[in-house]
């Protein structure tokens, strides 16, 4: 029996001793580990496994082996390895931290979102009321019609509409049926042909007299007579002008002796301006062949060379807007395009305001002069037949009225400042990495954003000016934030 006993290599003290052993490593682990989880993280989880595992065998090996030295070796490394492991666990934390604060782009992501770097300045940031706002054409100023200043029938149409026209360009030919005007350039006729005859004669005695052959009565007769006769030829003169003719029209009258059968219809000469108009056939109201009277329109003439913007100030904005036209403050005004491209005039003024508030929306209008500028022409067209403006009525527009300065702030594009929830942030460049560094907003525009001069943001320091949104959702993706694990599913 004791033999049998010996040889086997198990007691009954041995058993009970393993048993405890057992027993106290299950209930040291499951303690461990669970206090781990419901106080710490992961990695306070793998710190605390390996210091229990290494308490654990170091127990198992006092009472296990006689060897003192032994346990102690094994202790030893145990708890080498424990720290280890915590060292680990504590950088992989560190890195996570890092990675949530920062983001890499590569060279071809830069550019894909568009990224643009500055560097932090303080500047003046001007205050502005946005109101909306449209092209119109300036009342009285820019249409002009052209009316039939004669009776007759239309034989020729130099323009056609959307041409361009200058001043003193002939735009129909009219056939005279007028008979009045008929009957006065016969009386025009007929009185230069008296005046040819009374200086002809009045010539003749001049050469009397010189022989003495002739009174100084008789040359003083003529002499009345011709005064008459051009006085009478002025009268005729201003009469065919008012019909319609022009000087050159009743030159070419006296120096043909022959009446007009046909007219040409030109566009108004221009006004006293350093340069003058080009105008442009709005609209052609007359066909060839068409008989006219006296006082229709023949075209609508369009002049677009200076514009005007009708602004809507809103009832809580009209005393900035008032105080701006009173002090002559410049505006601006912001086009856009349907494409997303955005033009930007500077310099402008509020020529006058509106002398009454629109009943239903509440607004006063204003109004602000647009000089034009002349666009590029298609390729199959001449500047001389064709003309096109970068502004036209209709377009619409947001005006930009200065209300207030504040001086020595952080400006900043609006693009370059992304917010999220109750936070804003920029980021900062450092080599290769953006660091999100969180920012106090003072104002925010849909153009510009001002942040606190505070520290956060050292003057002088680069920052991304554009695509910080994207800067943001690029690094919520890399720290496993910007994916709803549960998104999708429903339980």
């Amino acid at each position: 029996m004791t033999s049998s006993s010996e040889d086997s290599g198990a007691t009954p003290g041995s058993s009970r001793r393993w048993r405890d052993v057992l027993v106290a490593v299950v209930v040291g682990l499951l303690v461990g580990v669970g206090g781990a989880v419901y106080v710490a993280g992961p990695p306070a989880v793998m710190q605390l496994t390996a210091t229990i595992a290494g308490q654990v065998r170091a127990r198992v090996a006092a009472l296990l082996s006689k060897d003192g030295p032994m346990v102690s070796e094994a202790h030893d490394a145990d708890t080498h390895d424990a720290d280890a492991h915590a060292h680990d666990a504590d950088n992989h934390a560190h890195d996570d931290h890092a990675d949530q604060e920062a983001v890499e782009l590569t060279e071809q992501a830069r550019k894909s979102i568009g990224l643009s770097l500055g560097q932090v300045s303080l500047s003046t940031f001007q205050r502005m009321i946005r109101v909306p706002g449209a092209v119109v054409e300036r009342p009285g100023r820019t249409r002009q019609a052209v009316v039939a200043s004669l009776t007759g029938q239309v034989t020729r149409v130099y323009r056609t509409p959307g041409e361009a026209v200058l001043p003193g360009q002939p735009l129909f030919e009219v056939r005279l049926t007028h008979e009045e005007l008929v009957q006065a350039q016969a009386a025009l006729l007929e009185t230069a042909e008296e005046l040819d005859v009374v200086e002809r004669e009045r010539a003749r005695l001049e050469e009397l007299r010189g022989e003495g052959l002739i009174a100084t009565k008789r040359i003083l007769e003529q002499e009345y007579e011709m005064q008459k006769l051009k006085g009478r030829q002025r009268a005729q003169r201003q009469g065919l002008m008012l019909h319609g003719l022009t000087e050159d029209q009743v030159n070419t009258i006296l120096s043909s002796r022959t009446l007009l059968s046909t007219i040409a219809v030109c566009a108004p000469a221009a006004e006293k301006q350093a340069e003058p108009p080009t105008f442009l056939l709005y609209d052609l109201k007359v066909e060839r062949g068409e008989h006219v009277t006296i006082g229709k329109t023949l075209a609508i003439l369009a002049d677009y060379s200076t514009l005007m913007i009708e602004g809507e100030a809103y009832e809580k904005d009209i005393p900035g807007v008032t105080t701006a036209a009173a002090e002559g403050r410049p505006i601006s005004v912001t086009f856009e395009s349907g494409v997303g491209e955005v033009r930007e005039v500077e310099g402008l003024a509020i020529a006058y305001l509106g002398s009454t508030i629109d009943a239903s929306s509440r607004t006063l209008d204003f109004f602000v002069t647009l000089p034009n500028e002349q666009a590029a022409l298609p390729a199959e067209h001449t500047a001389e037949r064709a003309i096109s403006w970068r502004y036209r009525p209709g377009q619409r527009v947001e005006v930009n009225i200065p209300v207030e300065e504040w001086p020595e702030r952080i400006v900043l594009p609006a693009a370059a400042v992304a917010q999220d929830g109750v936070e804003n942030y920029v980021f900062r460049v450092d080599g290769p990495h953006f660091d999100r560094q969180a920012v106090q907003v003072e104002y925010r525009d849909p153009r510009w954003v001002v942040i606190a001069n505070d520290g956060a943001v050292p003057i002088g320091e680069t920052v991304a000016l554009t695509a910080a949104r994207q800067l943001l959702l690029a690094l919520k993706n890399q720290s496993g934030g910007g994916v709803d694990p549960h998104a999708g599913h429903h339980h």
